[in-house]
């Protein structure tokens, strides 16, 4: 067992989480521990308790206990993990790459990260995405599991800190494709509410489910949050469905699913919101649209625009259609080419 060390955080490695900056350090020190590590007071960062989400800077000392033997050794090589088919299917998603940024379309059904009874997910796969550098790519945001997209993975630390700061301020944007029930009214608008988790649910997300809760209500009501989408009617099909985009100005958990069952159009496919055996009879209401209509999930993140972390130059990728989607846009005449890149320019 080792005794304790006092180590001094890096230039590279500031803005990180300290659990992750120090599971980067001790590999086999798994969450649990850390985590039991904050609650007794024994990870320390500048002499103060912590906790696993805290975030170093440079020049801060974090006191790290002592480990035991096991927890000092090497890790174990990580690329073996990713089967050639997982490692072919995923460089097969990517989109855009340079020497600092890299952007998946992620497939709908894949998580982004690991969680109760999920070993396949984007943050492991992306041992297959190093190319030409020693480390694997780092997330920086994330998108639910079943909404396919632009995904964007920054491949040094330095553009981890500055993208993780980009997202963490709203300073980019991203507009997102939906396949909703009925028609939403005016074509043009905003959903404002704020949003709170179900209670009972567990930690680990999948299984959470967010209340809209009023704007009045928001201060009174334990962990509710302010959020704001705007959203534009692209294309319709009678009052059954319509084509949405939508861009959240805020990035609450489930936002856009939530805000749109909340005015009344679940997005085709959430069963979480929208009634998972609720057929659309016509009314606008029910999240399965009957028919020929894939049960998945219609949500995509269509566009994402950022500021180069390194070149400072404006960025725009866009996003496919999964392969589900794109055979309900053709079942309704709609091709991806219809719709504006941005559909909010009369907003802005």
């Amino acid at each position: 067992m080792s005794g304790v060390q006092m180590i001094t955080v890096s230039e590279d490695d500031s803005g990180q989480r300290i659990d992750r900056w120090l599971r980067r350090l001790f590999p086999h020190v798994n969450q649990g521990r850390i985590e039991k590590m904050c609650r007794k007071g024994e990870l320390r960062l500048d002499g103060g308790r912590v906790k696993a989400n805290s975030r170093v800077e440079a020049g801060q000392v974090v006191r790290v206990p002592p480990l035991p033997a096991s927890d000092l050794k090497p890790a174990a090589p990580r690329e073996a993990r990713v089967s050639e088919a997982d490692a072919k299917m995923i460089r097969g998603c990517v989109i855009y790459k340079d020497d600092a940024v890299i952007a998946i379309n992620k497939p709908a059904g894949l998580a982004v990260q690991g969680g109760s009874g999920t070993s396949r997910h984007v943050d492991g796969l992306a041992e297959a995405l190093k190319f030409d550098l020693d480390e694997k790519p780092r997330l920086v945001h994330r998108l639910d599991k079943d909404t396919s997209g632009v995904l964007i993975m920054a491949r040094t630390r330095l553009a981890a800190q500055a993208l993780t700061a980009a997202f963490r301020h709203h300073a980019t944007r991203k507009i997102y494709w939906a396949l909703v029930a009925g028609v939403p009214t005016p074509y043009l608008g905003e959903v404002k509410c704020g949003l709170v988790k179900a209670p009972g649910h567990g930690r680990s997300g999948e299984g959470e489910k967010m209340i809209a809760v009023h704007l009045d209500d928001v201060n009174s009501t334990p962990g509710a949050k302010r959020s704001h989408t705007q959203y534009a009617t692209l294309y319709r099909v009678a009052s059954r469905a319509s084509w949405v985009a939508m861009e959240p100005i805020t990035g609450r958990t489930h936002q856009l699913r939530a805000h749109m069952a909340e005015i009344g159009h679940p997005i085709a496919g959430d069963g979480k919101y929208g009634g998972s055996g609720q057929e659309n009879q016509g009314d606008g209401w029910g999240a399965q649209i009957g028919g020929v209509i894939s049960k998945k999930l219609h949500l995509h993140c269509r566009r994402m625009a950022f500021e180069h972390p390194v070149t400072k130059k404006h960025v725009s990728i866009t996003a496919e259609l999964p392969e589900h989607m794109k055979a309900s846009w053709d079942t309704f005449g709609w091709s991806e080419d219809l719709a504006a890149e941005d559909p909010f320019e009369s907003l802005r």
